[in-house]
């Protein structure tokens, strides 16, 4: 397959070992020759590398075992997850997540990626609801567009708000920006 059409979260085969593509930038430099800058996830030691190829390089894929799995909770081990197939719980070491785990809550509905049964991948869904467990109030007569405020939602994580939403709310984020976009 061509580099420049390697997405996040498709496995690759670079030097004889299986990564995980957890980003892939294209650049075009001006006049010159295009380029793509992949993070790879090493399926075995977790270890993260940084790679440059051309965009027309081809590099080998590796087809993944896709099924509907349901984050359960965290613990000192890892991240438990169950097949919902089989109803076997897997244990995710944390690095696999990072930061995305502050975007699931317990009975999370997921798609992960198996190789030779075991998880090496995952795919968030698009949206995720949360509730909001600290904001500060709503400043009155501020009318000015584009005033968010920080909010803090039940699972730690982090974004800006519009200054409407109270603490208890239940709102949807976005996963890829973690970004407000509504209500829910």
């Amino acid at each position: 397959m061509r580099a420049s059409d390697i997405r996040r979260g498709q496995a690759v085969v670079i030097d004889g070992k299986l990564f995980v593509v957890t980003n892939a930038d294209h650049n075009t430099p001006g006049n010159l020759r295009a380029k793509v800058q992949f993070k790879l996830r090493d399926v075995i030691k977790g270890t993260i590398l940084d790679k440059r190829v051309g965009a027309t390089d081809d590099i080998d894929t590796v087809n993944l075992d896709r099924r509907q799995v349901e984050y359960l909770y965290s613990d000192n081990d890892g991240h438990i997850l169950m097949d919902l197939e089989t109803y076997d719980q897997n244990t995710i070491p944390k690095e696999v997540f990072g930061d995305d785990i502050l975007f699931l809550k317990p009975n999370t509905p997921l798609s992960a990626l198996f190789h030779d049964g075991k998880i090496v991948s995952y795919e968030l869904p698009k949206t995720v609801d949360l509730k909001v467990t600290d904001t500060p109030p709503a400043i009155k007569g501020a009318t000015a567009t584009n005033q968010n405020k920080e909010a803090t939602l039940e699972t730690g994580l982090k974004t800006r708000v519009p200054p409407f939403i109270n603490i208890g709310e239940v709102i949807r984020i976005s996963t890829e920006g973690g970004t407000y976009m509504s209500r829910a």
